[in-house]
C-alpha cells in the first residue's frame, strides 16, 4: 500500500493511495501509523478518500492506530469515509471509539481541538 503522507507541525494527514484496505495490505498502515507515532506525531489523520473497500484486517488496521495514537496521548481522526467501510466501523461497534468526520479540515480542526484540551489539562495539574 503506496501513501501520500502529509507532515506539519502538530498532525500528519496519511492518505491511502489504493482503492481497497484488505489483509495483504492493510498490516502497512499500522506500520506507517508505528512509524510516524516513533517519529513524535501523536496526531494523525486518515483520509480514506479514496479507499472503496475494506475487510476485517482493514478495520482491525485502523483500530490498531487508533489505539496507537490514544497511547501516546494524540488524536487519530477518520475523513472522508466511503459508505461501505462506514457500514464495517458500525457493524464491529467501534463508531464510539473512532472519531469519523466527513472533511479533511473538519479533521483538522478536531486534531487541533483536542490538542489544545490536553494542553489546558496539563496545565492545569501542573497547578
Amino acid at each position: 500500500m503506496k501513501f501520500e503522507v502529509d507532515k506539519h507541525q502538530k498532525y500528519v494527514l496519511l492518505k491511502p493511495l489504493d482503492m481497497e484496505l484488505l489483509s495483504d495490505n492493510a498490516p502497512k498502515l499500522k506500520s506507517e501509523v508505528i512509524l510516524i507515532n516513533t517519529e513524535g506525531i501523536n496526531n494523525v489523520i486518515l483520509d480514506l478518500g479514496m479507499v472503496q473497500t475494506a475487510d476485517e484486517s482493514g478495520v482491525s488496521a485502523i483500530l490498531s492506530a487508533n489505539r496507537i495514537c490514544k497511547n501516546a496521548e494524540g488524536t487519530f481522526v477518520l475523513a472522508c469515509v466511503h459508505s461501505e467501510i462506514q457500514k464495517l466501523i458500525q457493524l464491529s461497534t467501534t463508531e464510539n471509539f473512532i472519531n469519523i468526520v466527513p472533511t479533511v479540515s473538519e479533521a483538522i480542526d478536531l486534531a487541533f481541538m483536542e490538542e489544545i484540551e490536553r494542553d489546558l489539562r496539563r496545565e492545569m495539574n501542573e497547578e
